[in-house]
Formats: structure tokens, C-alpha cells, sequence
């Protein structure tokens, strides 16, 4: 398991933006997948964004598709969420999570039972 570190949440008025930023410990394939996940209160996780490192392949969940980049720099090991445009409903627990590719059947689905390492999380709050 990878150890993930989350840094870049804060509190922004509606448009603003944010980026997020992932450092994992050092990892022996490229052959995995590093993910944003966040959750609001009172609701369930749900995948934002993943990213396969090996060829920087990105996948988005529909609300984001637009408005949020994901993106790497290999050799600091680091995965960034780039958020524009942020909304009201972006706001909740933003969590890094990192896995296996081999774990990963159907990438743009952005399961979070697929991701076996996790970070702490950054609050991300958006204000209206």
C-alpha cells in the first residue's frame, strides 16, 4: 500500500478555484491508478476523477467534465486535482486513493471500492 498525503483544500466563492494536490510514497509500477474521491455530509463517496499513471489517461465523473483536471508529476510522485468553476455542491472531503490497475475492471465507473490506499482527506468548501 502506498502512503498518500492530500494538501491545497480550502474555502472559495462559487466560480473560484482550487488545486489539489496528492504525494504518494514512492511506487514500484506505474501500472496503477491514483483517484480523487469526496464525500458531503450525509451522503455516500463518489469518484471525482482518476488517473492511470503509467500513460496519464484520465477519467472524470460527469458533474466535473469541464471544470476539473486531474494530472501527474512523476517524479515528485504526485497526482493535482485542478478544480474551475467550482460550485456549491463541490463542497465536502476531498480524498486521495491510489491501487492496482490490475483491481480496476471498468476505470470510468470511479468505484472507491476499487482503491485499496487512502489519504486523510482536505476539506474543500464552496460558498455561494
Amino acid at each position: 500500500q502506498l502512503h498518500l498525503v492530500e494538501s491545497g483544500g480550502g474555502s472559495v466563492q462559487a466560480g473560484g478555484s482550487l488545486r489539489l494536490a496528492c504525494a504518494a510514497s514512492a511506487y514500484t509500477s506505474a501500472r496503477i491508478f491514483m483517484g480523487w474521491f469526496r464525500q458531503a455530509p450525509g451522503k455516500e463517496r463518489e469518484g471525482v476523477a482518476s488517473i492511470y499513471i503509467l500513460d496519464s489517461k484520465p477519467f472524470y465523473a460527469n458533474s466535473v467534465k469541464g471544470r476539473f483536471t486531474i494530472s501527474q508529476d512523476r517524479p515528485k510522485n504526485t497526482v493535482y486535482l485542478q478544480m474551475n468553476d467550482l460550485k456549491p455542491e463541490d463542497t465536502g472531503m476531498y480524498y486521495c486513493a491510489a491501487t492496482d490497475g490490475r483491481l480496476v475492471w471498468r476505470p470510468y465507473d470511479l468505484r472507491s471500492s476499487d482503491y485499496t490506499s487512502w489519504g486523510q482527506g482536505t476539506q474543500v468548501t464552496v460558498s455561494s
